[in-house]
């Protein structure tokens, strides 16, 4: 079941994303070649407890961190670790904010120190993907046509859109209606409303779209190795054009 945000809730949920927002901002002046994602994970926590917000992931269905760190070849949902980061490597990091009860998810993908000319154009393209899907997002739209913009862009600059992780409705819970596939025809699937609130969060590959999971249950990585970037917002669908949640004013 789809719920439909009331004006107060929107608000909310921008003031939590404002925090996100704030803290992927200092991450990157934070993300240099021998941190940790670890250490990552702490400067967050810290971060989010300061301003009076909490990490929802952490608990969630057992998932032990603050954040999700995901390099190079995990696509999404890695668990931070003591490992220092190197120079050439990619990052995404991805939390949930809880303020209060209103909740804002957003992911970013960070260059650690020089990377190579592949990864640099796959997170150019994943981030142009993000505001291409955005600008479907409006009222009367259908959630394929979200799916087709970006799937058309990422496939012709020669990148695979992961299928087996999408986009999402949330609220007061993580992960609400509808579904939010980050490919797909458009003019198909469920048609957006005002006071709708979803992520869209495409996950792009160098090579094949297919995953494979790691023993722990949670990170999922790149069948062949190759190369995973994401990036996420928050946003309301409203009369006047989708309005982005977790975005520094």
């Amino acid at each position: 079941m789809i719920i439909l945000k009331t004006k107060q809730e929107i608000e909310d949920m921008r003031t939590s994303g404002k925090i996100l927002a704030e803290c992927h901002q200092a991450l990157r002046n934070l993300i240099k070649p021998g941190i940790t994602t670890l250490e990552i994970d702490e400067f967050v926590e810290k971060f989010l407890r300061d301003r009076g917000a909490t990490p929802e992931q952490k608990g969630y269905h057992g998932f032990p961190f603050a954040t999700c760190a995901s390099v190079n070849d995990v696509i999404c949902h890695g668990f931070p670790s003591k490992e220092p980061l190197k120079d050439s490597d990619i990052v995404t990091i991805d939390m949930v904010v809880n303020l209060n009860g209103a909740l804002s998810d957003s992911a970013w993908s960070y260059r650690v120190g020089q990377v190579s000319e592949e990864a640099d154009k796959l997170l150019t393209v994943t981030e142009e993907c993000l505001y291409l899907g955005i600008e479907q997002a409006v009222v009367g739209n259908r959630i394929g046509d979200i799916g087709h913009a970006i799937q058309k862009h990422a496939e012709a600059q020669g990148f695979s859109v992961v299928r087996h992780f999408i986009g999402h409705g949330i609220g007061k819970d993580m992960h609400e209606d509808p579904q939010v596939p980050h490919y797909g025809s458009p003019g198909k699937g469920v048609r957006l409303k005002a006071g709708m609130v979803i992520t869209i969060e495409p996950m792009l590959n160098t090579g094949t779209y297919l995953i494979k999971m790691d023993s722990d249950g949670w990170t999922a990585r790149t069948m062949d190795g190759g190369l995973s970037a994401q990036y996420e917002h928050t946003l309301a669908i409203t009369d006047d054009g989708p309005v982005i949640l977790t975005m520094q004013e």
